[in-house]
C-alpha cells in the first residue's frame, strides 16, 4: 500500500488530472443524487404556489406527487441519453475534449434552475434536471474511460476507482451544502439546485491544460509522437517502449478498426461474455439498493426511528463512510483483485439488507431495535464501498478493447440509468405496498449477483485489455472443448493444454 501511494504521489500531473476530471465527471452525479433531497419540500410548495397563481386553484396532492416524480425521473432519462451519445462523441473528438464540452451542459442547466423561481416556472426545473442527467450520463462514461486510459497498468485499479470516490464525494458535498445552515433553506433553494455550476466551471478552466488519453492518441489516431508526449507529461520522462508495444499490439489486434457501434458489438459472438458481465453489473447494481438508501434516505432513517433533526447529519455520515471505504478499496483492489472484492462485497450487502428487514419488522416491539437498523445500514454502505462501489466502474473499462470500449460504456450507461429510472419510479410504490419487506428484493439481487459473478467474471488485475480478451477467448475454447468430448472420453493434447492454462 505504501509503495502504491508513493508511486501515485510521484506522478503529480496524473494526480492533478484525477482531481480535474473528477470535478466535472462523476462528482456531478453524486451531487445530483443528494442535492434533490434537501429542497424537496420547498420545490413541492413552489409547484403548488405557481399553479395557484396561474389557475387560481390549489393543485391536487396527487398531481403534485406526479410532477415531483417527473422531476426525479427525468434525471435518469437525460442520463441515458447522455450515455448514448458519449460513445460516438468520445471516439470522434477524444476523451478530454468531450469532457470539456460536457461542462457547458451543466452550466446551462444550473442557469435555468437558478432562475426558475424568478420566472415562476417549475417546468424549468424539469428542463434543468434533464440537462443535469445528460451531463452526468455523458460525464460518467467518459470520465471512466479517460482515467483508465491515462493510468499505468499497476495503478489502473486505484486510479479508475477514483471515479467512484468522486461520486461518493459528490453525494457527501451535496448533503453538506444542503444543510439548512448553508443552502438548504427556503429562501435560497434555487442556488442550491444550481450548485453544479461551480465544479463544472472549475473543470472547464483547468482541464484544457492536460493531455489527451495516450491510448486514444495511439490506438485510435495512430499518432506516436503525441502519445509519447502525453505519456511524458502524465508519467514523467522515462522509457515507454513496453507501454507503446502493448498499445501497438492492441492496435494491430483490432486491425486499425474504428470504434464499433453498439449493434456491431451485440452481433460479435467473440465479446459475448464481456457483454453479459457488463450488462449484469451495470443493471443489477442499481437494484442492489444503494441508490434507494440515498434517494430516500430521510424516509428510511425516519422509518428506522431516527429523529428528524438528526437525519441530515446521519446522512452526511453515510457519505463520509462510503468515501473512506472506497479509498481503502482503491489500495486493496491491486492486491486482492477485482473479482473477490466485487463478489464478497455483494454477498455481505445481501446479508445486511436481509437483517435490515428483520430489524425494521421488530422496531416497534423492541426499544433498541432502531439502533440495530442504523448499524446494518452503515454495514451495508461499508460493504458496498469496499468492493462493488468501485469495482463495478472499473470492469467495463478493462474488459473491452479500445475499439469496443465506447460502445461497451454506452450499454453500461443505458442499463445503469434505466435501472435507476425503474428504482425512482417503483421504490415509493414498493414501500407503500410491501413496506420494508422490499429490502428482501435488494438482498436477493445482491446474493444472486455474488454467486453469478464468482462463476462468470475473470480477474483483470495486472493485465492489459488484450490479455484480458485472450483470457475470455481461452474460456470460450475451454467451454467448447467440454461440449465436444470424443466418444472414447479422451481429450486431444491441445485441449488439455487449454484446460490447464485456463484453470491455472
Amino acid at each position: 500500500m505504501e509503495n502504491i501511494l508513493k508511486e501515485l504521489f510521484h506522478l503529480k500531473v496524473l494526480l492533478l488530472l484525477i482531481v480535474a476530471t473528477g470535478m466535472g465527471g462523476t462528482l456531478q452525479h453524486g451531487l445530483n443524487v443528494s442535492l434533490i433531497n434537501a429542497p424537496s419540500v420547498y420545490i413541492k410548495y413552489f409547484i403548488n404556489e405557481t399553479w395557484l397563481e396561474r389557475h387560481g386553484t390549489v393543485m391536487e396532492e396527487q398531481l403534485i406527487k406526479t410532477i415531483w416524480s417527473a422531476i426525479i425521473s427525468v434525471y435518469p432519462v437525460g442520463a441515458a441519453f447522455g450515455a448514448f451519445i458519449a460513445g460516438h462523441l468520445s471516439a470522434r473528438y477524444g476523451r478530454k475534449n468531450s469532457l470539456i464540452f460536457n461542462n457547458v451542459v451543466a452550466i446551462v442547466g444550473a442557469v435555468i434552475v437558478g432562475f426558475s423561481r424568478m420566472a415562476k416556472s417549475f417546468e424549468m426545473i424539469l428542463v434543468a434536471r434533464f440537462l443535469y442527467g445528460v451531463n452526468a450520463g455523458y460525464g460518467m462514461n467518459i470520465h471512466c474511460m479517460y482515467l483508465m486510459e491515462c493510468s499505468p497498468k499497476k495503478l489502473r485499479g486505484l486510479v479508475t476507482i477514483t471515479t467512484a470516490i468522486f461520486i461518493s464525494l459528490g453525494k457527501c458535498l451535496g448533503q453538506i451544502v444542503g444543510l439548512r445552515e448553508i443552502l438548504g433553506s427556503e429562501s435560497v433553494w434555487p442556488l442550491l439546485m444550481a450548485f453544479n455550476a461551480i465544479p463544472a466551471f472549475i473543470q472547464l478552466v483547468i482541464l484544457p491544460w492536460f493531455p489527451e488519453s495516450p491510448r486514444y492518441l495511439l490506438i485510435d489516431k495512430g499518432n506516436r509522437a503525441l502519445t509519447i508526449n502525453a505519456l511524458q507529461r502524465l508519467w514523467g520522462k522515462r522509457d515507454f517502449n513496453q507501454e507503446l508495444e502493448e498499445m501497438q499490439a492492441e492496435r494491430t489486434a483490432i486491425r486499425d478498426e474504428r470504434s464499433r457501434s453498439v449493434w456491431e458489438l451485440f452481433r460479435d459472438p467473440s465479446v459475448r461474455s464481456q457483454l453479459v458481465i457488463n450488462m449484469m453489473v451495470s443493471f443489477f447494481m442499481q437494484l442492489s439498493g444503494i441508490n434507494a438508501i440515498y434517494s430516500y434516505s430521510f424516509e428510511i432513517f425516519y422509518g428506522a426511528g431516527i429523529s428528524r433533526n438528526i437525519i441530515p447529519y446521519v446522512s452526511i455520515g453515510t457519505g463520509l463512510i462510503e468515501t473512506l471505504m472506497l479509498l481503502i478499496c482503491g489500495f486493496f483492489v491491486e492486491r486482492t483483485g477485482r473479482k473477490s472484492l466485487l463478489c464478497g462485497g455483494l454477498g455481505f450487502m445481501g446479508l445486511w439488507t436481509g437483517l435490515l428487514t428483520i430489524t425494521f419488522a421488530l422496531q416497534h416491539l423492541v426499544s433498541w431495535m432502531p439502533y440495530c437498523s442504523l448499524i446494518f445500514i452503515f454495514a451495508y454502505i461499508i460493504s458496498y464501498g469496499l468492493g462493488p462501489g468501485g469495482v463495478a466502474l472499473i470492469l467495463p473499462s478493462e474488459i473491452f478493447l479500445q475499439s469496443d470500449r465506447p460502445a461497451g460504456f454506452v450499454i453500461n450507461g443505458l442499463l445503469n440509468w434505466f435501472g435507476l429510472f425503474l428504482l425512482g419510479i417503483l421504490f415509493s410504490s414498493m414501500v407503500d405496498s410491501l413496506g420494508y419487506l422490499c429490502f428482501l428484493i435488494f438482498s436477493a439481487v445482491c446474493l444472486a449477483l455474488s454467486v453469478l459473478g464468482s462463476f462468470i467474471i475473470v480477474e483483470t488485475r495486472g493485465k492489459t485489455p488484450l490479455e484480458i480478451t485472450e483470457e475470455f477467448k481461452k474460456r470460450k475454447l475451454f467451454q467448447n472443448a467440454l461440449l465436444h468430448v470424443p466418444a472414447n472420453g479422451s481429450l486431444p493434447q491441445s485441449t488439455v493444454e487449454i484446460i490447464m492454462s485456463t484453470a491455472f
